[in-house]
Protein backbone atom coordinates (compact mmCIF):
# COMPACT_ATOMS: atom_id res chain seq x y z
CA UNK A 1 0.00 0.00 0.00
CA UNK A 2 1.51 3.02 -0.97
CA UNK A 3 0.21 6.72 0.94
CA UNK A 4 1.25 10.22 0.18
CA UNK A 5 3.86 11.81 2.03
CA UNK A 6 2.85 14.86 4.32
CA UNK A 7 4.98 17.33 3.77
CA UNK A 8 5.59 21.56 3.31
CA UNK A 9 8.00 20.39 0.16
CA UNK A 10 4.44 18.98 -1.41
CA UNK A 11 2.80 22.31 -1.08
CA UNK A 12 5.18 23.93 -2.46
CA UNK A 13 5.19 21.64 -5.31
CA UNK A 14 1.89 22.02 -5.88
CA UNK A 15 2.20 25.96 -6.22
CA UNK A 16 5.28 25.65 -8.71
CA UNK A 17 3.13 23.54 -10.79
CA UNK A 18 0.10 26.27 -10.61
CA UNK A 19 2.73 29.01 -11.56
CA UNK A 20 4.45 27.14 -14.53
CA UNK A 21 0.77 25.83 -16.18
CA UNK A 22 -0.23 29.72 -15.39
CA UNK A 23 2.90 30.47 -18.00
CA UNK A 24 2.12 28.13 -20.75
CA UNK A 25 2.19 29.24 -24.26
CA UNK A 26 -1.48 28.06 -25.34
CA UNK A 27 -2.75 29.61 -21.66
CA UNK A 28 -5.64 32.46 -22.80
CA UNK A 29 -4.02 35.65 -21.17
CA UNK A 30 -6.29 37.24 -19.49
CA UNK A 31 -5.46 40.55 -16.74
CA UNK A 32 -7.12 39.49 -13.24
CA UNK A 33 -7.01 42.20 -10.73
CA UNK A 34 -7.29 40.38 -7.09
CA UNK A 35 -11.08 42.39 -5.20
CA UNK A 36 -11.79 39.83 -3.06
CA UNK A 37 -12.91 41.82 -0.12
CA UNK A 38 -10.72 42.07 3.28
CA UNK A 39 -7.54 40.66 1.05
CA UNK A 40 -4.29 42.40 0.56
CA UNK A 41 -2.82 42.89 -2.77
CA UNK A 42 -0.40 40.64 -2.62
CA UNK A 43 -1.70 36.30 -2.46
CA UNK A 44 -0.45 34.72 0.48
CA UNK A 45 -1.03 31.03 1.73
CA UNK A 46 -3.58 30.41 3.89
CA UNK A 47 -4.01 26.97 5.76
CA UNK A 48 -7.55 27.86 7.06
CA UNK A 49 -10.19 28.66 5.11
CA UNK A 50 -12.95 31.03 6.73
CA UNK A 51 -16.81 31.45 6.31
CA UNK A 52 -19.76 33.05 7.64
CA UNK A 53 -22.61 30.73 8.24
CA UNK A 54 -24.95 33.23 7.86
CA UNK A 55 -25.00 37.12 8.13
CA UNK A 56 -25.33 38.55 11.76
CA UNK A 57 -28.54 40.14 12.86
CA UNK A 58 -28.06 42.80 15.90
CA UNK A 59 -30.23 42.73 18.42
CA UNK A 60 -30.71 44.51 21.83
CA UNK A 61 -30.89 42.17 25.16
CA UNK A 62 -31.58 42.41 28.84
CA UNK A 63 -27.83 43.18 29.87
CA UNK A 64 -28.17 46.80 28.18
CA UNK A 65 -25.71 45.55 25.52
CA UNK A 66 -26.52 44.53 21.30
CA UNK A 67 -25.41 41.21 20.68
CA UNK A 68 -24.45 40.06 17.03
CA UNK A 69 -24.21 36.10 17.48
CA UNK A 70 -22.79 34.45 14.67
CA UNK A 71 -20.71 31.30 13.69
CA UNK A 72 -17.40 30.91 11.53
CA UNK A 73 -16.82 27.71 9.88
CA UNK A 74 -12.65 26.96 9.68
CA UNK A 75 -11.41 24.59 7.05
CA UNK A 76 -7.75 23.50 7.52
CA UNK A 77 -6.99 22.69 3.54
CA UNK A 78 -3.32 21.71 4.21
CA UNK A 79 -2.11 18.29 5.06
CA UNK A 80 -0.53 19.31 8.58
CA UNK A 81 -2.27 20.44 12.32
CA UNK A 82 -2.66 24.38 12.63
CA UNK A 83 -3.37 26.27 15.95
CA UNK A 84 -5.30 29.02 16.32
CA UNK A 85 -3.22 31.70 17.98
CA UNK A 86 -5.84 33.96 18.09
CA UNK A 87 -9.46 35.70 16.04
CA UNK A 88 -10.26 39.34 15.64
CA UNK A 89 -12.90 40.51 14.77
CA UNK A 90 -13.06 44.27 13.38
CA UNK A 91 -16.04 46.38 12.00
CA UNK A 92 -16.21 49.48 10.07
CA UNK A 93 -12.50 49.61 11.31
CA UNK A 94 -12.98 49.39 14.94
CA UNK A 95 -11.73 46.24 17.17
CA UNK A 96 -14.71 45.09 18.35
CA UNK A 97 -13.86 41.51 19.64
CA UNK A 98 -10.46 39.33 20.27
CA UNK A 99 -10.08 36.28 21.37
CA UNK A 100 -6.60 34.37 22.07
CA UNK A 101 -6.00 31.10 24.35
CA UNK A 102 -8.75 29.27 26.64
CA UNK A 103 -11.11 31.96 25.40
CA UNK A 104 -10.83 31.47 22.12
CA UNK A 105 -10.78 27.12 22.78
CA UNK A 106 -14.59 27.80 24.58
CA UNK A 107 -15.51 29.02 21.51
CA UNK A 108 -13.92 26.49 19.13
CA UNK A 109 -15.44 22.61 18.51
CA UNK A 110 -14.35 20.74 15.66
CA UNK A 111 -16.91 18.89 13.98
CA UNK A 112 -18.17 15.88 15.13
CA UNK A 113 -16.62 16.54 18.76
CA UNK A 114 -17.41 18.65 21.96
CA UNK A 115 -14.02 19.39 23.28
CA UNK A 116 -12.99 23.09 23.10
CA UNK A 117 -9.80 23.44 21.05
CA UNK A 118 -7.56 25.93 19.24
CA UNK A 119 -5.67 22.62 17.02
CA UNK A 120 -7.65 21.42 13.66
CA UNK A 121 -6.12 18.56 12.01
CA UNK A 122 -5.23 18.44 8.17
CA UNK A 123 -8.50 18.40 6.40
CA UNK A 124 -10.72 19.12 9.51
CA UNK A 125 -13.29 21.68 9.63
CA UNK A 126 -13.89 23.67 13.14
CA UNK A 127 -16.60 25.95 14.03
CA UNK A 128 -16.38 29.16 16.33
CA UNK A 129 -19.27 30.53 17.91
CA UNK A 130 -18.81 34.34 18.08
CA UNK A 131 -20.76 36.65 20.43
CA UNK A 132 -20.08 40.38 19.66
CA UNK A 133 -21.08 42.59 22.02
CA UNK A 134 -21.76 46.30 22.06
CA UNK A 135 -22.53 48.72 23.90
CA UNK A 136 -26.26 50.43 23.35
CA UNK A 137 -24.48 53.85 22.37
CA UNK A 138 -22.37 52.65 19.52
CA UNK A 139 -23.43 52.38 16.01
CA UNK A 140 -23.85 49.10 14.86
CA UNK A 141 -20.85 48.21 12.34
CA UNK A 142 -22.59 47.66 8.62
CA UNK A 143 -19.40 45.35 7.96
CA UNK A 144 -17.50 42.75 9.94
CA UNK A 145 -13.70 41.54 8.98
CA UNK A 146 -11.87 38.29 10.98
CA UNK A 147 -8.28 38.38 11.18
CA UNK A 148 -6.78 34.70 11.61
CA UNK A 149 -3.36 34.14 13.77
CA UNK A 150 -2.51 30.34 12.62
CA UNK A 151 0.45 28.68 13.90
CA UNK A 152 1.84 25.61 11.29
CA UNK A 153 2.96 22.56 12.67
CA UNK A 154 5.40 22.32 9.53
CA UNK A 155 6.26 25.55 8.57
CA UNK A 156 7.70 26.02 5.04
CA UNK A 157 9.18 29.59 4.68
CA UNK A 158 8.70 31.70 2.79
CA UNK A 159 5.66 30.38 1.41
CA UNK A 160 4.31 29.44 4.65
CA UNK A 161 5.94 30.94 7.39
CA UNK A 162 5.67 29.51 11.34
CA UNK A 163 2.61 32.16 12.13
CA UNK A 164 0.31 33.13 9.32
CA UNK A 165 -1.93 36.18 9.67
CA UNK A 166 -4.86 35.71 7.61
CA UNK A 167 -7.94 38.10 6.82
CA UNK A 168 -10.88 36.26 5.91
CA UNK A 169 -14.56 36.11 6.11
CA UNK A 170 -15.76 39.49 5.43
CA UNK A 171 -19.37 40.12 6.14
CA UNK A 172 -21.96 42.36 5.88
CA UNK A 173 -24.29 42.80 8.77
CA UNK A 174 -27.53 42.18 7.89
CA UNK A 175 -30.62 44.55 7.74
CA UNK A 176 -33.04 42.68 9.17
CA UNK A 177 -34.60 44.09 12.47
CA UNK A 178 -35.57 41.12 15.31
CA UNK A 179 -39.25 40.75 14.84
CA UNK A 180 -41.29 42.42 18.17
CA UNK A 181 -43.63 39.94 19.64
CA UNK A 182 -45.58 39.56 22.91
CA UNK A 183 -44.25 36.80 25.20
CA UNK A 184 -45.84 33.20 24.66
CA UNK A 185 -46.47 32.22 28.34
CA UNK A 186 -48.21 33.98 31.24
CA UNK A 187 -47.43 34.43 34.59
CA UNK A 188 -44.18 34.61 36.96
CA UNK A 189 -40.94 33.25 37.29
CA UNK A 190 -40.17 31.81 33.92
CA UNK A 191 -36.78 30.97 33.29
CA UNK A 192 -34.60 31.19 30.04
CA UNK A 193 -32.37 27.89 30.83
CA UNK A 194 -31.06 27.48 26.89
CA UNK A 195 -30.31 30.33 24.21
CA UNK A 196 -28.19 33.00 23.40
CA UNK A 197 -25.68 33.54 23.85
CA UNK A 198 -23.52 31.51 26.03
CA UNK A 199 -22.43 28.09 24.70
CA UNK A 200 -25.78 26.27 25.13
CA UNK A 201 -27.05 23.48 23.75
CA UNK A 202 -29.41 25.44 21.69
CA UNK A 203 -26.27 27.45 20.26
CA UNK A 204 -24.35 25.03 19.51
CA UNK A 205 -26.82 22.90 17.77
CA UNK A 206 -25.57 23.38 13.66
CA UNK A 207 -27.57 20.52 12.53
CA UNK A 208 -26.51 18.96 8.80
CA UNK A 209 -29.75 18.53 7.08
CA UNK A 210 -29.77 18.23 2.77
CA UNK A 211 -26.43 19.01 2.78
CA UNK A 212 -25.79 21.81 4.47
CA UNK A 213 -25.25 23.28 8.44
CA UNK A 214 -28.37 24.97 10.06
CA UNK A 215 -28.45 27.46 12.73
CA UNK A 216 -32.33 27.33 13.50
CA UNK A 217 -31.99 26.86 17.31
CA UNK A 218 -29.69 30.13 17.78
CA UNK A 219 -31.97 32.10 19.80
CA UNK A 220 -34.21 29.29 20.67
CA UNK A 221 -35.32 29.23 24.43
CA UNK A 222 -36.33 26.72 27.02
CA UNK A 223 -38.78 27.66 29.77
CA UNK A 224 -38.96 26.35 32.60
CA UNK A 225 -41.10 27.57 35.50
CA UNK A 226 -40.14 28.11 39.21
CA UNK A 227 -42.65 27.55 41.75
CA UNK A 228 -42.75 29.37 45.23
CA UNK A 229 -39.58 27.48 46.54
CA UNK A 230 -37.40 28.05 43.44
CA UNK A 231 -37.81 24.62 42.06
CA UNK A 232 -39.17 23.43 39.31
CA UNK A 233 -40.87 19.80 40.59
CA UNK A 234 -42.14 18.62 43.76
CA UNK A 235 -42.19 14.92 43.67
CA UNK A 236 -41.85 12.20 41.63
CA UNK A 237 -39.41 13.51 38.98
CA UNK A 238 -40.53 11.39 36.35
CA UNK A 239 -44.56 12.19 36.61
CA UNK A 240 -44.98 14.98 34.29
CA UNK A 241 -47.83 15.86 36.82
CA UNK A 242 -45.40 16.93 39.20
CA UNK A 243 -44.54 19.96 37.25
CA UNK A 244 -46.96 22.56 38.62
CA UNK A 245 -46.71 24.53 35.17
CA UNK A 246 -47.12 21.47 32.82
CA UNK A 247 -50.03 22.15 31.24
CA UNK A 248 -49.49 25.92 31.09
CA UNK A 249 -51.30 27.58 28.23
CA UNK A 250 -49.12 28.91 25.00
CA UNK A 251 -49.88 32.32 23.78
CA UNK A 252 -49.54 32.75 19.93
CA UNK A 253 -46.53 35.69 20.37
CA UNK A 254 -48.28 37.88 17.43
CA UNK A 255 -51.08 37.88 14.67
CA UNK A 256 -50.42 35.38 11.66
CA UNK A 257 -51.84 32.49 10.32
CA UNK A 258 -50.79 28.65 11.36
CA UNK A 259 -48.38 26.97 8.74
CA UNK A 260 -48.40 23.52 9.76
CA UNK A 261 -49.38 21.58 12.93
CA UNK A 262 -48.23 18.09 14.53
CA UNK A 263 -50.57 16.63 17.66
CA UNK A 264 -50.86 13.12 18.95
CA UNK A 265 -46.99 12.07 20.03
CA UNK A 266 -47.07 10.89 23.72
CA UNK A 267 -45.39 12.75 26.65
CA UNK A 268 -42.18 11.80 27.15
CA UNK A 269 -40.73 10.10 30.83
CA UNK A 270 -38.97 13.13 32.40
CA UNK A 271 -35.38 12.11 33.34
CA UNK A 272 -34.81 10.38 30.42
CA UNK A 273 -33.37 11.30 27.16
CA UNK A 274 -35.34 9.91 24.54
CA UNK A 275 -34.65 7.82 21.82
CA UNK A 276 -35.97 6.41 18.31
CA UNK A 277 -37.14 9.98 17.09
CA UNK A 278 -37.42 10.71 13.15
CA UNK A 279 -36.35 14.46 12.39
CA UNK A 280 -39.66 15.49 12.42
CA UNK A 281 -40.39 14.18 15.78
CA UNK A 282 -37.73 16.09 17.35
CA UNK A 283 -40.22 19.04 18.38
CA UNK A 284 -43.08 16.85 19.14
CA UNK A 285 -46.07 18.04 19.39
CA UNK A 286 -45.84 21.68 17.75
CA UNK A 287 -47.14 24.56 15.85
CA UNK A 288 -45.40 26.48 13.56
CA UNK A 289 -46.34 30.42 12.65
CA UNK A 290 -46.14 32.76 10.19
CA UNK A 291 -45.59 35.97 12.05
CA UNK A 292 -44.95 37.87 8.83
CA UNK A 293 -41.52 40.11 6.85
CA UNK A 294 -39.84 36.31 6.64
CA UNK A 295 -40.43 35.48 10.22
CA UNK A 296 -41.32 31.90 11.61
CA UNK A 297 -42.27 31.54 15.21
CA UNK A 298 -41.87 27.36 16.21
CA UNK A 299 -43.77 26.33 19.61
CA UNK A 300 -42.31 22.80 20.84
CA UNK A 301 -42.52 19.78 23.36
CA UNK A 302 -46.86 21.22 23.54
CA UNK A 303 -48.92 18.47 25.47
CA UNK A 304 -50.57 15.67 23.56
CA UNK A 305 -53.86 16.41 22.58
CA UNK A 306 -53.74 20.09 23.03
CA UNK A 307 -53.17 21.43 20.23
CA UNK A 308 -56.08 23.66 19.29
CA UNK A 309 -55.33 25.17 16.10
CA UNK A 310 -54.94 23.95 12.52
CA UNK A 311 -53.04 24.97 9.03
CA UNK A 312 -54.48 28.20 8.05
CA UNK A 313 -56.14 29.49 10.67
CA UNK A 314 -55.55 32.96 11.74
CA UNK A 315 -54.16 33.79 15.54
CA UNK A 316 -54.81 36.90 17.62
CA UNK A 317 -51.78 37.93 19.47
CA UNK A 318 -52.49 35.86 22.92
CA UNK A 319 -54.66 33.50 21.56
CA UNK A 320 -54.02 29.96 23.25
CA UNK A 321 -53.13 27.49 20.62
CA UNK A 322 -51.54 24.12 22.96
CA UNK A 323 -50.63 23.60 26.45
CA UNK A 324 -46.96 23.04 27.70
CA UNK A 325 -46.10 19.46 27.64
CA UNK A 326 -42.71 17.09 27.17
CA UNK A 327 -43.33 15.38 23.63
CA UNK A 328 -40.54 14.71 21.46
CA UNK A 329 -36.99 15.41 22.07
CA UNK A 330 -37.87 16.50 25.68
CA UNK A 331 -36.42 15.00 29.20
CA UNK A 332 -38.71 17.58 31.46
CA UNK A 333 -41.72 19.16 30.85
CA UNK A 334 -40.99 22.70 28.90
CA UNK A 335 -41.72 25.58 25.75
CA UNK A 336 -39.05 25.01 23.33
CA UNK A 337 -39.30 28.40 21.63
CA UNK A 338 -37.92 30.15 18.18
CA UNK A 339 -38.32 32.44 15.25
CA UNK A 340 -36.68 31.60 11.91
CA UNK A 341 -36.44 32.14 8.41
CA UNK A 342 -38.54 29.19 6.85
CA UNK A 343 -41.46 26.88 7.90
CA UNK A 344 -39.08 24.29 8.83
CA UNK A 345 -37.90 23.89 12.20
CA UNK A 346 -34.51 22.79 11.96
CA UNK A 347 -33.93 23.12 8.07
CA UNK A 348 -33.71 27.19 8.47
CA UNK A 349 -32.02 29.97 9.87
CA UNK A 350 -32.47 30.72 13.42
CA UNK A 351 -33.34 34.37 13.74
CA UNK A 352 -33.53 36.86 16.73
CA UNK A 353 -36.52 38.48 18.28
CA UNK A 354 -37.49 40.89 21.03
CA UNK A 355 -40.23 41.35 23.39
CA UNK A 356 -42.47 44.57 23.71
CA UNK A 357 -42.89 43.89 27.43
CA UNK A 358 -42.35 42.00 30.09
CA UNK A 359 -40.53 41.78 33.79
CA UNK A 360 -37.11 41.00 34.40
CA UNK A 361 -37.32 39.26 38.08
CA UNK A 362 -33.50 38.11 38.54
CA UNK A 363 -30.93 35.53 36.92
CA UNK A 364 -29.43 32.11 37.61
CA UNK A 365 -25.79 32.38 38.86
CA UNK A 366 -24.41 29.77 36.17
CA UNK A 367 -25.48 27.10 33.43
CA UNK A 368 -24.86 24.47 36.64
CA UNK A 369 -27.24 26.09 38.19
CA UNK A 370 -30.12 25.52 35.36
CA UNK A 371 -28.61 22.08 35.05
CA UNK A 372 -29.07 21.54 38.56
CA UNK A 373 -33.17 22.69 38.49
CA UNK A 374 -33.78 19.41 36.27
CA UNK A 375 -32.42 17.69 39.24
CA UNK A 376 -34.74 19.06 41.81
CA UNK A 377 -32.31 21.87 43.11
CA UNK A 378 -33.80 25.01 43.82
CA UNK A 379 -33.02 28.36 41.91
CA UNK A 380 -29.61 30.11 42.65
CA UNK A 381 -29.71 33.40 41.82
CA UNK A 382 -27.37 36.11 41.25
CA UNK A 383 -27.26 38.74 43.89
CA UNK A 384 -27.81 41.91 42.60
CA UNK A 385 -29.17 41.03 39.34
CA UNK A 386 -31.12 44.64 38.02
CA UNK A 387 -34.87 43.59 38.15
CA UNK A 388 -37.45 45.43 36.67
CA UNK A 389 -39.74 46.34 33.51
CA UNK A 390 -38.06 45.86 29.95
CA UNK A 391 -38.72 46.69 26.72
CA UNK A 392 -38.11 45.52 23.25
CA UNK A 393 -35.18 43.60 24.15
CA UNK A 394 -34.58 40.07 23.97
CA UNK A 395 -33.98 37.37 27.39
CA UNK A 396 -30.65 36.07 27.35
CA UNK A 397 -29.85 32.12 28.88
CA UNK A 398 -30.45 32.40 32.99
CA UNK A 399 -32.86 35.40 32.77
CA UNK A 400 -36.12 34.83 35.17
CA UNK A 401 -39.17 36.85 33.72
CA UNK A 402 -42.43 37.85 34.59
CA UNK A 403 -44.75 37.73 32.15
CA UNK A 404 -48.47 39.25 32.47
CA UNK A 405 -51.69 38.37 31.34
Amino acid sequence: MSRVTNSPARLAGVLLSIALAACAPNTPKSPVTPTAPNQSATPIVTPVLAEVLSAPVAVPATDGRTHLAYELLLTNAGDQDVTLDSLRVTGDGRNLSDLSGDRLADRTRLTGGHTPTTRIGAGQLAKVWLDVSLDTKDPVPQHLSHQLMVAVSHPAPPLVPPIVTENVAAVDVSHRRPAVIAPPLHGPNWVDVNSCCAMTPHRLALNPIDGKLWGAERFAIDYLQLDGTGRIFQGNRADPRSYPYFGADIHAVADGPVVSVLDGLPEQVPGRTPTGLTLQQYGGNHVVQDIGDGNYAFYAHLQTGSVQVHPGDRLRTGQVLGRLGNSGNSDAPHLHFHVMDTPDPLRSDGLPFVFATFGLAGRLTSLSAADALEDGAPAQLAPGATAGKENDVSPLVLDVMNYEQ
